[in-house]
């Protein structure tokens, strides 16, 4: 059996994995007897974690909001300040931190008295980001992103609202199973329990999730795991732009800047070449007139036909400028 320093930690660490954990499971996890686990339980409550009981054949433990912060240690302002901070980092495009961010932030918030939260919520709501139109991801409310969350590693069915491409609202209830960052999105994959099947949802375009207390057993996914089934989605629908440029910048430099939309392959020193697959060509027009670099359209003709227009117009307003 490990010592008491060490089974503790793990004690901590099971807590946070679970909303609830039946006794005699924790104790079996845990190689040790129910009346040393109940030991272990009250030595975390003089820490300061708060941990729930339920008495009875059936009983077991659970790690809830308490008065106050387990004494990792941070005090109230740095718990504000690192929620914030999760919370922004949440929605970031930088490959994996937003996914662990929302991790991070379900635990936190899983633990955060009532006086923090409402400290962190009045700031968010306060603050507006400064964003260029038109360049950011829609924004998605933090709070959303942790109760979908938390309901994944739960296995706890949700319900909220829903609204589609076509702009059709409509209920759902749905076992969810992952969170999945994916280009400037996130969607929930889940089983629609109104469908019948798997079924990945946009975040942005989801409201008011709830829990229902309803557990269920995790179905198996018909992909290897979640990303590839929403790649493997967006992938079925129409896309009808095939775009191929060829620019004057080193591949590393355009992977920087428009890597996360496009696959960049080496054609020199000084030379790349980019493929792009869209439903609208405003997005590859704009990404290419970013690069701040000559280049040369491959295809499709559409691609040149637009450029040529816009080129046309920016000259246009140029000129009315002169004249002005």
């Amino acid at each position: 059996m490990a010592n008491t320093s060490s089974r503790t930690l793990r004690l901590l660490s099971l807590l946070q994995t679970h909303r609830y954990w039946p006794g005699s499971e924790l104790a079996d996890r845990l190689g040790v007897s129910p009346r040393t686990l109940r030991r272990d339980i009250d030595r975390l409550r003089e820490l300061g974690y708060p941990v729930e009981a339920q008495r009875g054949v059936d009983g077991g433990y659970q790690l809830a909001a308490g008065a106050s912060l387990p004494p990792l240690v941070v005090d109230d302002d740095e718990a504000v300040a690192l929620t914030v901070g999760l919370q922004t980092a949440a929605q970031n495009s930088v490959d994996g931190l937003a996914e662990s961010s929302v991790r991070v932030l379900a635990k936190v918030t899983q633990v955060m008295p009532a006086r923090l939260r409402r400290r962190v919520d009045a700031l968010r709501e306060m603050t507006v980001p400064a964003v260029w139109p038109g360049t950011s991801a829609p924004r998605i409310d933090p709070g959303v992103l942790t109760t979908i969350a938390l309901a994944c590693r739960d296995g706890e069915r949700i319900r909220f609202a829903y609204t589609d491409a076509g702009g059709r609202e409509s209920a759902r209830e749905v076992e969810p199973l992952r969170l999945v960052p994916l280009g400037r999105q996130w969607y929930l994959v889940a089983y629609d329990l109104t469908r019948h099947d798997w079924r990945n949802f946009r975040v942005d375009r989801l409201s008011a999730p709830r829990g229902t207390g309803a557990r269920f057993r995790p179905r198996e996914l018909p992909a290897a795991d979640a990303a590839e089934f929403v790649r493997n989605a967006l992938g079925s629908l129409p896309r009808p732009y095939e775009v191929e440029v060829v620019a004057e910048l080193p591949a590393a430099v355009v992977r920087d800047r428009i890597g996360r939309w496009a696959t960049v392959e080496e054609a020199g020193a000084e030379h790349c070449r980019i493929r792009m697959t869209a439903a609208s060509l405003d997005w590859p027009a704009l990404a290419l007139g970013a690069l701040g670099a000559e280049f040369r359209v491959v295809g499709p003709p559409e691609l040149r036909d637009q450029l040529r227009e816009w080129a046309a117009r920016f000259g246009r307003a140029c000129a009315r400028a002169g004249m002005s």
